[in-house]
Order: C-alpha cells, then structure tokens, then sequence
C-alpha cells in the first residue's frame, strides 16, 4: 500500500521524528520515499544527516509532491500551515493531522479543497516506539485512507480507530496518560525514599514495577481485578495499601483527571 508513494512531514519535531524513526525502522518505507519541512535549518540538517531523507524550508513543496501528507504542527500553527499548502493539492493527498484538538472540519475547511483528511492523536511513548494512537477519518477519507493511517502509526505503536465525536475523550487518556503515570511513579519513588530507601533504588524499583506490571496486564487474558486479587493476600500488606487508596478516592481521582483534560480538549478545538 505504501509502495513507492511520497510521504511528507509538514513539522520535523520529536512526534514527526519518532513516525520517521519507526517507518524506516520498519521497513514500511526507505529514506528516499520521505520528505520533511521543518522552519529550523538547524532541525532540517539533524534530520537529513540522521536518517538521509530530503528536507525542506517550503511546506508548499512538501505538500505538491508528496501522496500523503503528514502535519506535525502545533495547533496554533494550523491555519498558516493550512494555509501554506491548500494550493499545492489539487492531486488531493491524503492528509493527516497529529495536532490535538484541531477538528476534522476545521481542517477540511483550511484546506478548501475534497482532499481525504484523517485525524489521529498519537501519545509521546511513540517515541520509543510503544505508543497509543487513535485515527478519525473525514468526510472524503475512504477504508483505504483509513487503513493506510493505521499502517503508517503501527510503525510507532498501537492503533484503535474511533468515531471523531470521541477524539477528546482520548486527548484526556491516552493523549495525557503518560503524565499521570510519570506522576504515580514519581509518587512511588517519593514513596520509598521517605522509607528509607535511596532514591536511585527507589527510582528503579517503581519504574520497572510500572514497567512489568503494564506489560503483565498486556499480556494476560485476565481481568485487571484479578491480577489485582493475585497479589492481595488476606490480612497481608497489599489490601493495606489499597485500602488507603480506595479511601482517599485514587479511582475517582483518576477519572476527573481524564474528565478535565477531555474538557480541556474540546475547549482548544473550539478555539
């Protein structure tokens, strides 16, 4: 599906390097079959010596030839982006969005023309190639468009697709997730050293608990109540502890924190 199409970033940041890292680490696409704008020569040089892909200063000329386009840009720079780009597409590529909160109709209607536009919101562990992503797809995007956005985003990760009505309520999850786990490990480490352990032994032991007991609730058919009852013995030390959590409120906490950020999302889309 990929073969011998153009791919183009329009941003060459840390999420639109880590996509590249995983597509060429994949093998889903060679060095030749990418190209990147970026405002920052400096950025633009990085890129081009790192992974010997073409670079440019002219989003216009990333977009006209490129067969999908790839927009890794701040949402505040949309417009202007859009606005660089919509008339170097009358071969109407597809046309990916990473930026949170910016609607599919805000980007159809910036681009002014019946391009196919999907909308996914990645999360940062793509950066190491773990991450969580969600895909949209616009009012042109057909199931080719969709799956070719799948393809391109399980180079760095997971891919689920959802109905874009619920993009915010993944911005709020996945999206901010990985600053409340950072929080709750951090916790933990604070946690330990206030009981007398050092804090590079504290550090390790909660990073690689968060670590495997992630990767043990990945890769088990049980349900999460059910590892959790696994190491909750009765009268032992672990219902002591979760019984502090559940009376200072951890599940609700957790849930407000996800409501909060799904709002917040929507805010940011709405402006």
């Amino acid at each position: 599906m990929l073969d011998s199409k153009k791919v183009g970033f329009i941003g060459g940041g840390n999420m639109g390097e880590a996509l590249i890292k995983g597509l060429l680490g994949s093998g889903r696409l060679d060095a030749q079959q990418i190209l990147v704008s970026d405002i920052s020569q400096d950025r633009r040089h990085y890129l081009q010596g790192t992974y010997q892909l073409s670079t440019f200063g002219d989003n216009g000329e990333v977009a006209g030839s490129s067969d999908v386009i790839v927009l890794a840009v701040k949402p505040q720079q949309m417009a202007n982006v859009l606005a660089d780009i919509s008339a170097r597409i009358e071969h109407l590529p597809l046309v990916i969005s990473i930026a949170a909160g910016v609607t599919i109709a805000t980007l159809e209607r910036g681009l002014g023309k019946p391009a196919p536009v999907t909308r996914v919101m990645p999360n940062t562990p793509a950066l190491i190639l773990t991450g969580a992503s969600a895909i949209a797809g616009g009012t042109h995007a057909n199931s080719d468009h969709i799956a070719m956005t799948r393809m391109l985003f399980e180079a760095v990760g997971l891919v689920v697709e959802v109905d874009e009505a619920h993009m915010d309520a993944v911005t709020g999850l996945s999206g901010s997730g990985p600053a409340y786990v950072y929080l709750f490990i951090e916790s933990l480490i604070d946690a330990g050293v206030s009981m007398g352990l050092s804090r590079p032994v504290a550090r390790d032991l909660a990073v690689q608990t968060t670590l495997g007991a992630a990767k043990l609730a990945a890769d088990s058919e049980s349900h999460l109540a059910a590892l959790k009852d696994q190491i909750t013995s009765p009268g032992g030390t672990t219902i002591e502890g979760l019984a502090v959590l559940e009376r200072q409120g951890m599940r609700g906490i957790l849930m407000d924190a996800v409501a909060a950020a799904t709002r917040r999302s929507k805010e940011l889309g709405q402006k």
